[in-house]
């Protein structure tokens, strides 16, 4: 899974970006009023929610746009609709592409969707087509904080962990999507700073594309999740190297 944790380093890099975007709330707002719509109000006992709700404090969100999400999904405030709609598609050099949406308007996303894979020479697929490609797994980004990694990933496999994989300064907890709940647990009563936590699509096999090619993915990903509908996007070619370095700057 190489290939993923060049990805989250690349976000990572980016993470200022899209808070200046102004999108990222959005974006939040509609994680939970999904789940909250989907397990109920009370993040005691809706671990999704309470995914959500810790996204929203890690960029800053105010505590009163996160209970208003709730209140929205619950009906007690005002009504809107949203689905959540997950578009395939093929990036230049038939990368496969996952884009997740969260939309109160399926017609404006699809249209928007489509644009953007047109313009960057992609094309939006049927379903199925390239889901297949991709597996959901647990992810937990562990900060190292000087610690051993070795020693990190033995106690995470202990935990429960399926696979883990140093990040630079973090460390990449791969569990099954069930598992991610419990194994979070253990790492927090080991006493290991658990950055985040999250259910992630992940490729089953990268494909390597050319510098060109990357550059040309890695903009039409980056435009798609411009998006305010956009919730995440997920491709299965490796970066080279050489573009990595210039791009995670």
């Amino acid at each position: 899974m190489s290939g993923h944790s060049k990805w989250s380093q690349i976000k990572r890099q980016k993470g200022v970006n899209d808070t200046k975007r102004g999108a990222v709330f959005t974006k939040v707002a509609r994680e939970i009023m999904i789940a909250a719509r989907a397990g109920g109000g009370d993040p005691d006992g809706n671990f999704r929610l309470r995914l959500a709700m810790e996204k929203a404090r890690s960029v800053n969100m105010p505590q009163d746009n996160i209970k208003r999400a709730i209140e929205r999904a619950s009906g007690s405030g005002e009504g809107e609709q949203i689905e959540e709609i997950v578009y395939e598609g093929y990036g230049p050099g038939g990368v496969a592409i996952l884009v997740e949406t969260a939309t109160d308007n399926r017609n404006r996303t699809a249209a928007d969707v489509r644009s953007i894979f047109t313009k960057a020479g992609g094309q939006l697929a049927g379903s199925g087509a390239v889901a297949w490609q991709f597996e959901p797994r647990g992810l937990i980004a562990l900060i190292a904080n000087g610690r051993d990694p070795d020693e990190v990933a033995l106690t995470a496999i202990d935990a429960g962990a399926e696979d883990v994989e140093e990040s630079g300064d973090r460390i990449e907890v791969y569990t099954s999507p069930g598992d991610l709940e419990r194994v979070r647990k253990s790492l927090d009563a080991a006493g290991l700073p658990v950055e985040s936590a999250e259910n992630a699509m992940v490729a089953r096999n990268t494909v390597e594309v050319d510098g060109q090619r990357a550059r040309q993915n890695l903009r039409l990903v980056e435009s798609l999740e411009e998006l305010d509908d956009v919730q995440r996007v997920t491709a299965n070619f490796d970066i080279p190297e050489d573009v990595f370095a210039e791009v995670a700057g």
